[in-house]
């Protein structure tokens, strides 16, 4: 059973909920809030019954099959929001990944410069800072700003921050996940005044406002080569979302830290999860936007070896493949592949990282190069045809399909030559009822297999049948090809898609 902390005080919000390992874990000066234990959240079914929780999650271990772990678990099948997240525990647990997602960004980094220059003296020689972080705010002011990135992108109640200076700058070198157990008896102050203005300030809503409805944000680059939307259409997504009561705004790499600001995020340009627009996607994520491309389908559609997997395990049609780890032997793929074979790099895009192999010496060199970026690599029957097929999905549903043909006296759409030149075919859009039957329902099968987001299925047509070559995030839309057939109401259907989330987001509508 839960019980009231702070006897005579009431709740200071019933809608919070803190789960600690034992009752006593949770003294009489902490603030008054329903607490209960781990056992009782896992096992007591009015849990399961209880809408709009917010849940802290203060067990004494967070470690993987944990019960402070599956509290976490639970509590997202739940549909409660909780800190922290499954897939914060899973980032966290990894120093790579807070080196992308953190240290990646160039306002964080810039951050730590002057915060942390303004403290160090560099003629003392000092390389390393240690300070804590409890919901986002640190016992140093001057981390304030830094503390609530970090908390924006991990949202852990309780973390110890160490920096450390590298070659003349400040890097975050670890953050490691505190409980009221081991932070600092010192600092329990901090815990208070941090928990206090948490359980204030979050998810209050917003005033009524008299502009726009919601605050739509595309995250664009003006200086990418094959960008997913062309300048007109970027221009289309702007007239369009203001006709539907939209406040519309181009931002670029440079706005990560404003994204608070808006209620949704659509992302067009290239994705990558080591490349700010994954960051961006996290951190839209964790403010409560609805996002497209969410950080979920970025990770499964941007690792051709996973979706090989994935495919194949649900029994998708696909070309014969194998996974190539380094050090295996080349008999071993000989022995289920016969020459030419398709050479893929696991996160390549726009047939860039995919190459064609007509032989064993050409593999052996093409498969040397890769694994000098990758562990494992791709390997495909190569198949030719005059063009593939690509369906746009949105919310599991047919939303346009092209013909995508491939380049002049070329295997691949797009042709890379020297000097940074691309060379592109030919594409043809045409109305979704006079695609291939087949096609559809390849392209939703596999899609689905993703999520509930934008994608673009590329299929191949062959003597053995239709086969899916790839689920792609954030395909293309642009002026003049993809929206041929429908025009305006190609962008009108992906806004108003977008509008829908963002209602689900906000409560209201159910999802």
């Amino acid at each position: 059973m839960d019980v009231e902390s702070g006897a005579g005080n009431g709740y200071s919000d019933s809608s919070f909920l803190v789960v600690v390992e034992k009752l006593w874990d949770w003294k009489k000066e902490y603030p008054p809030l329903r607490v209960t234990t781990v056992n009782e959240y896992l096992t007591d079914p009015s849990y399961f019954k209880m809408n709009n929780l917010k849940v802290i999650n203060l067990a004494r271990s967070y470690r993987y099959l944990s019960r402070g772990y599956y509290c976490s678990l639970l509590a997202e099948a739940r549909n409660h929001k909780i800190i922290p997240t499954v897939r914060t525990l899973r980032d966290l647990s990894q120093k790579s990944s807070y080196q992308i997602d953190v240290e990646g960004a160039d306002d964080i980094d810039e951050l730590l410069m002057k915060s942390l220059n303004k403290i160090v003296n560099p003629e003392i020689g000092v390389v390393a800072v240690e300070t804590h972080f409890f919901f986002g705010h640190s016992e140093h002011a001057f981390f304030e700003q830094i503390g609530q990135e970090i908390f924006d992108t991990f949202r852990y109640p309780l973390i110890k921050a160490e920096f450390r200076k590298n070659n003349g700058k400040w890097e975050i070198e670890s953050l490691k996940p505190l409980t009221i157990q081991t932070m600092p008896a010192e600092l329990e102050w901090l815990f208070i005044e941090a928990l206090e203005k948490y359980t204030r300030k979050k998810w209050q809503k917003k005033r009524a406002r008299t502009g726009p409805r919601y605050d739509l944000a595309i995250l664009y680059n003006p200086d990418e080569k094959l960008p997913p939307s062309n300048k007109s259409a970027l221009k289309k997504f702007l007239r369009i979302g203001k006709s539907l009561n939209l406040g519309m705004q181009l931002i670029q790499k440079k706005d990560l830290l404003r994204i608070a600001e808006y209620d949704g995020l659509f992302i067009r340009e290239t994705t990558a999860i080591d490349h700010h627009t994954f960051l961006f996607a996290k951190k839209a994520a964790s403010e409560g936007l609805a996002v497209i491309d969410d950080p979920d389908s970025i990770l499964r559609c941007t690792n051709k070896v996973f979706l090989a997997e994935l495919l194949m395990g649900s029994r998708v049609a696909i070309p014969r493949s194998v996974i190539f780890v380094r050090d295996m032997k080349i008999a071993s793929l000989e022995e289920q592949l016969s020459y030419p074979v398709v050479v893929k790099i696991p996160d390549g895009s726009f047939s860039q990282g995919v190459f064609k192999a007509e032989n064993r010496a050409e593999f052996d060199s093409i498969s040397t190069m890769l694994f000098k970026k990758s562990d494992i690599i791709l390997a495909q029957e190569f198949m030719y045809t005059d063009f593939d097929w690509r369906v746009g999905v949105l919310n599991k549903k047919p939303l346009y399909v092209s013909k995508y043909f491939m380049s002049h006296k070329h295997w691949q759409i797009y042709k890379h030559e020297p000097q940074g030149r691309i060379r592109a075919g030919s594409s043809k859009t045409i109305p979704v009822e006079d695609a291939p039957r087949a096609v559809l329902d390849a392209a939703l099968k596999a899609a689905n297999l993703i999520g509930d987001g934008l994608y673009g299925v590329d299929i191949k047509e062959t003597e053995k049948g239709v086969l899916v070559i790839e689920v792609n995030d954030n395909p293309n839309i642009d002026s003049g090809g993809e929206d041929v057939i429908l025009k305006d109401e190609l962008y009108r259907r992906i806004l108003a898609d977008l509008i829908r989330r963002i209602d689900i987001k906000k409560g209201f509508l159910r999802g």
